[in-house]
Formats: structure tokens, sequence, C-alpha cells
């Protein structure tokens, strides 16, 4: 059996590939309504008279640097993500082995993607510059924390439950197991309370949406690459097809 700290470290590796695939998709393809949402920031700010006595010192950074930053800074966050999913992997082994360690890894990444991503994006979806109250940060993170924990302990509670039907078969387990967690993500949706703020009447749906869109797809680059890789590495039957198809 592979050892933890073999898992570990590739993890952190496939974590640094999904990280880095991440952030090009957040440059090339978030980025874009950004620009958008930050030029409707920059026609507010030009229509409201400039407050007398301050300063305005413009940024710390420039774009540029803000983008580079953007990359690296996923690529830090993937290698981090990557060792607790690596920690996450080695814990569950014993509860599918039926499954081959490829399908483990992407069944894994999909059911956290699921739970960290997909459902805080449709309770509380992500806002581009110019949307939110910055005196609602606080309240809004701890929402937005609050629901991310809540999918995973239901994640975990899924593969437990799961684990515990293995007598079944593979079908009525399955069902079994969608139907709990479809009825857990209902109440977690239902649970806890509506988006603090309201969208600004200037702020274009199509760019609202777009961003939307567009950083859920960064995230599931992130999950589903680091599930993807990390089979790639622990699973050495695929690993040896992947290599004769492309030699």
């Amino acid at each position: 059996m592979t050892s933890y700290r073999s898992v570990l470290l590739r993890g952190i590796g496939a974590g640094g590939i999904a990280g880095l695939l991440a952030g090009l998709v957040g440059l090339f393809v978030v980025e874009v309504p950004i620009r958008a949402a930050l030029a409707v920031e920059e026609a507010r700010a030009a229509a409201e008279p400039a407050p007398t006595g301050g300063h305005d010192h413009g940024e710390l950074f420039g774009r540029g640097t803000q983008l580079v930053g953007g990359v690296l800074a996923a690529v830090i966050v993937g290698l981090a993500v990557g060792a607790l999913f690596a920690t996450a992997y080695a814990g569950s082994r014993r509860w599918f082995t039926d499954r081959t360690p490829f399908s483990r890894s992407v069944s894994l990444a999909a059911a956290v993607f699921g739970a960290a991503a997909l459902l805080p994006a449709i309770k509380y979806p992500a806002n581009p510059p110019a949307v939110g109250d910055p005196n609602t940060v606080g309240y809004r993170t701890v929402l937005y924390l609050g629901v991310i924990a809540a999918g995973l302990l239901l994640v975990f509670g899924a593969g437990y439950l799961a684990s515990r039907l293995g007598h079944l078969s593979r079908p009525v387990r399955f069902t079994a197991v969608a139907l709990a967690v479809v009825a857990g993500f209902a109440v977690i949706l239902l649970a806890f309370p509506a988006p603090p703020d309201a969208i600004p009447a200037d702020m274009p749906s199509d760019v609202l949406w777009d961003f939307r869109l567009a950083s859920l797809a960064e995230t599931a680059t992130l999950w589903l690459g680091l599930g993807v890789a990390f089979g790639l590495l622990i699973d050495p039957a695929v690993r040896s097809k992947t290599q004769a198809l492309t030699a």
C-alpha cells in the first residue's frame, strides 16, 4: 500500500498543477468581466463629487502586478488544497475499496467541488468589483464559510453513509446517497439567510453573470483538475494506459 508521505507528495504536486490551471483561467477568463466591472466602478467614482481635504494615492500595485500575483496565489492555494485533498483521500480509502484509485480521486474531487464551490455559489454567488457593501464583508465571509463547512460536513456524512450501505447493490446505494445529499443541500440552502447586499442598478446583468460563471469555472478547474491530476499520479494502471496512448 502507498505510504501517506507518498500520497501527500502526489497531492501537493497535483495541487500545484491544478492551481496553475485555475490561475490561467482566472487570468484569461475571469479577468474579462473584472475589467468590465472596474469600468463601472470608475464611472461611478467619476460621477461622485470628490471628497474635500482627501488625497487619492492610487493603487499600491498596478493591474499587471495584481494579475501575476493572482496566478501565483492560485498556485499556492493549489499546493495547500492538494495537501488537504491527499489527506482526505488517504483517510477515505477504506470506504470505497470496490473503486479504482483514479475513480476515488475524481469522485472525491467532484464531491468537494459540489460542497465547497457549487453550493456556496448557488446560495452566495460571487460578485465582481463595484458590487457589495464594504461594511458587510465580515458578515458575508462568515455566511460563505458557514455554507462551505456545512457542505463539507454533508459530504463526509454521505461518504460514511455509502460505506455503511456497502452490502447493497451499487445502484441502490447510489440512489440512497444521492437522495440524502439532495435533501441535505436543500436544507442548507433554506437554512442560511439571503445575501445581505443588493445589486446596484448601474451594474450590467451580463457583466455580473459573466463574472459569476467565470469564477465558478476557475474553481471547477481547481477541484476537477486536482481530482484528475491526483488520480493519474496515484493510480499506476491509469497512468500506464495514458503513457501507452501518448507513446
